[in-house]
């Protein structure tokens, strides 16, 4: 069905001599290839009555290189790679193909009925599993930290967190593949990985079992996280405070003497 829908997009645009695809833009801001004199008379164009071709320095000329220092800034080499790509496949979405415009009828009732099964059926779906993950994380670890420390709680701890996060992850509707698991972290040792995303932890703690270091937080955060210490040691700690950190060293420097506690999850962003 959605290659059927796919060819008669590409039909639709050919007949109507309309780009199948929106042109390829090297980051977030589309630049045009101009040079630096062509837009600074621009610049003096737009707001000064002075002569364009005049040698003479004009406070407006700055403003050239302050928008292409933000622009290198906003525009970065991390920034790209989470910029949506857009997919020769039509799925149902408008972001896999930026030109879609109205072409026939049934491709529009295509799409309506694509909206209500995402809006009215999947979306409900996935709030439901993400309510549930996260309501078994906070009941469950709440109910383990009051078992004496042992095997047994240990055991539970590991089982509930690793239950709960991979309900979350089908909530994300995530598929992931694990590659090299010998390379697993062990007990005793630190595990380092980028953080990229709010989900970070959800997807590396569907497949091990972690102790965390994080900034405290309220609200929804603050209650996950003082369930979740009750069944694990996390270190959660108050960034800006000075003795905070030194203590948060300390404890790493402990934990990593001691082989029979868990690996611990840092994110060097944090």
């Amino acid at each position: 069905l959605l290659q059927w829908a796919t060819l008669r997009i590409e039909r639709g645009a050919k007949e109507k001599n309309h780009p199948l695809y929106k042109p390829y833009v090297n980051g977030i801001i589309a630049k045009e290839p101009t040079s630096l004199e062509e837009e600074i008379k621009e610049i003096r164009r737009s707001g000064s009555g002075k002569a364009l071709d005049t040698p003479e320095f004009e406070l407006s000329d700055i403003f050239y290189f302050c928008r292409k220092g933000i622009e290198t800034i906003m525009d970065d080499e991390v920034t790209k790679r989470f910029s949506a790509e857009e997919l020769e496949s039509w799925n149902l979405l408008s972001r896999t193909n930026y030109n879609f415009q109205y072409i026939s009828l049934r491709l529009t009732i295509l799409w309506g009925l694509g909206v209500l099964i995402r809006y009215c059926f999947l979306l409900p779906l996935r709030i439901a599993l993400a309510f549930t993950g996260i309501s078994l994380l906070v009941t469950g670890t709440t109910v383990v930290g009051y078992l004496p420390n042992g095997r047994c709680k240990e055991f539970l701890s590991k089982h509930v967190h690793l239950m709960c996060y991979r309900i979350c992850v089908r909530a994300l509707t995530a598929i992931i593949t694990y590659h090299d698991r010998e390379n697993r972290p062990r007990n005793g040792g630190i595990c380092v990985a980028n953080h990229t995303s709010p989900i970070d932890v959800i997807i590396l703690a569907s497949d091990g079992y972690y102790a965390m270091v994080g900034q405290i937080h309220g609200g929804l955060m603050g209650v996950i996280q003082r369930a979740m210490v009750k069944a694990c040691p996390h270190v959660w700690f108050e960034r800006s405070e000075v003795k905070d950190r030194h203590l948060v060293a300390r404890r790493l420097t402990e934990h990593v003497q001691d082989k029979s506690k868990l690996p611990i999850l840092i994110f060097p962003e944090g």
